[in-house]
């Protein structure tokens, strides 16, 4: 029974996920001009990799909302569903961004369970890996405190995005907590920044599924599924 409430958390997420891949009018329409005014920042190959001239599928055609101006990163032309029209796309792109970042730390987490062993974790979690390993995280109460802090933090960004959604003058873009440590998105680096995190955690959020199906399947680990 938990393998099968597990299995329908996952379809669900990554329905939410998918209908998430449609790009957002993130910004204010002041802000959303000067992007549109500088493709350099958001679109590669002037538009033909992304913008006004891709469409996802090609029978459909671009979805007819004022979310695919063709300005925004990851603009691929999808959302079969238009999902852009219906809801509030500062949100949905925020929403987006946050299952992208997840979805990366859970790839690379699950990728890492199969290649090291970290001091201290076998003799507390023993040797279990992705579901198991979180059903003894469960178990031992760590999963508990993984819970208390994630839902200290999620307090302040659920502030930053409320504000962003309601106020009209606020020039927060979806995902944006000015974190970058390592300066990688100054100056005319941040669209490339913008379009490769994108790109990255939408792999992801398909990764860590199949990750998760393929044990549930094999109870093997990525790297150990592929070596045998």
């Amino acid at each position: 029974e938990p393998i099968t409430m597990l299995s329908k958390t996952l379809l669900i997420g990554s329905i939410a996920g998918a209908t998430a891949f449609a790009p957002g009018a993130m910004l204010p329409a002041t802000a959303r001009r000067a992007t549109a005014a500088s493709p350099s920042m958001q679109l590669w190959d002037n538009g033909k990799s992304q913008g006004t001239g891709v469409t996802a599928i090609p029978f459909a055609g671009r979805p007819d909302t004022p979310a695919f101006d063709g300005t925004w990163a990851g603009d691929t032309g999808f959302d079969p569903l238009c999902i852009s029209g219906n809801l509030d796309m500062k949100f949905l792109r925020e929403a987006e961004l946050k299952h992208c970042r997840v979805a990366m730390l859970a790839s690379a987490g699950a990728i890492a369970q199969d290649m090291f062993t970290f001091p201290g974790a076998a003799e507390t979690l023993g040797n279990s890996k992705m579901t198991a390993l979180h059903d003894a995280a469960v178990a031992k109460g760590a999963m508990g405190q993984l819970l208390f802090w994630i839902g200290f933090f999620e307090l302040f960004s659920t502030v930053a995005v409320v504000q962003m959604c309601t106020d009209e003058t606020n020039t927060r873009k979806a995902g944006d907590f000015g974190f970058d440590p390592l300066g990688l998105g100054k100056g005319d680096k941040m669209g490339r920044m913008e379009l490769a995190e994108l790109k990255n955690g939408r792999l992801a959020m398909i990764a860590i599924g199949g990750m998760v199906h393929h044990f549930l399947i094999t109870g093997k680990g990525p790297i150990e599924l592929i070596t045998g």
